[in-house]
């Protein structure tokens, strides 16, 4: 485990330092003391509306206002200044990496992303992010059940108007301090809207009504609530508010995403 920890490492030091070569590059005539103002500002519209070969060889773009923020990084720090943090530049994943882990889950489809991150550890002493590996499975049409079997596609599906029905959920996002950060929201089902929504740090029915009230001020009064069954969204005292509003309250089939039935 360590020798894969330290591998990761050292391809985002390494990763991390052809960024900063390549700001470097980009910067280094724009950067001269000797130039005025006037030729420097020409100097750095002219990069800014040009497309560059970027450090990993893609072609890239940069904006004005970043190439001054190298200028000027460069010019207090060095070229030191101008490599990130190692672990802000994510390693990309080799090619024969991906390629055992492909090989492993057409051997056995029913093996998840997590089982297979424990066999390429155990056979290269590193392994991908599951979800990296999750991902790569899913581009390649190989994402299973546990029992074999691909996952049920659900089609997508719209209200006739708005108002009609908005379909509300508890998004859980970042930690921020140490806590949790939870977004509560609701979608309207015809046009998308966002009608009403609220940052919590507790996933209660409390922060679901905050939530829903903003929406309801906004936007008036749904026809119908269509949620999931989490104990915030099952509580009697929404169910209390929405009989009281005239909204009809609907629980999606448990195991199942929100969807209309």
């Amino acid at each position: 485990m360590a020798v894969g920890h330290d591998k990761q490492e050292q391809v985002r030091a390494e990763r991390a330092r052809a960024v900063g070569l390549f700001r470097y590059s980009l910067i280094r005539e724009a950067a001269d003391p000797k130039l005025s103002t006037k030729q420097r500002g020409r100097l750095v519209r002219d990069l800014a509306a040009r497309e560059h070969v970027g450090p990993f060889g893609q072609p890239v773009r940069v904006a004005r206002a970043t190439i001054d923020r190298w200028i000027r990084d460069w010019r207090r720090g060095g070229f030191d200044a101008l490599v990130p943090n190692p672990r802000r530049v994510s390693p990309r994943t080799p090619a024969d990496v991906l390629d055992l882990a492909v090989a492993l889950k057409k051997e056995v489809p029913a093996r998840t992303a997590v089982q297979v991150a424990a066999i390429l550890r155990a056979h290269c002493g590193w392994a991908p992010d599951e979800r990296t590996l999750q991902r790569h499975f899913v581009r390649r049409e190989l994402n299973t059940r546990p029992n074999g079997m691909p996952p049920k596609a659900f089609g997508r599906f719209e209200a006739d108007a708005p108002n009609q029905r908005w379909t509300g959920d508890a998004l859980h996002g970042p930690t921020v301090n140490g806590r949790k950060a939870i977004l509560f929201a609701f979608i309207d089902d015809h046009s998308r809207l966002l009608p009403g929504y609220r940052w919590a740090r507790r996933e209660d029915t409390v922060r679901l009504e905050a939530a829903l009230r903003t929406g309801l001020a906004a936007r008036g009064i749904p026809a119908s609530l269509y949620l999931d069954n989490g104990s915030a969204m099952v509580d009697r005292q929404l169910l209390r508010a929405c009989a009281s509003l005239g909204i009809r309250l609907i629980h999606s089939k448990p195991g199942q995403p929100l969807l209309t039935g």
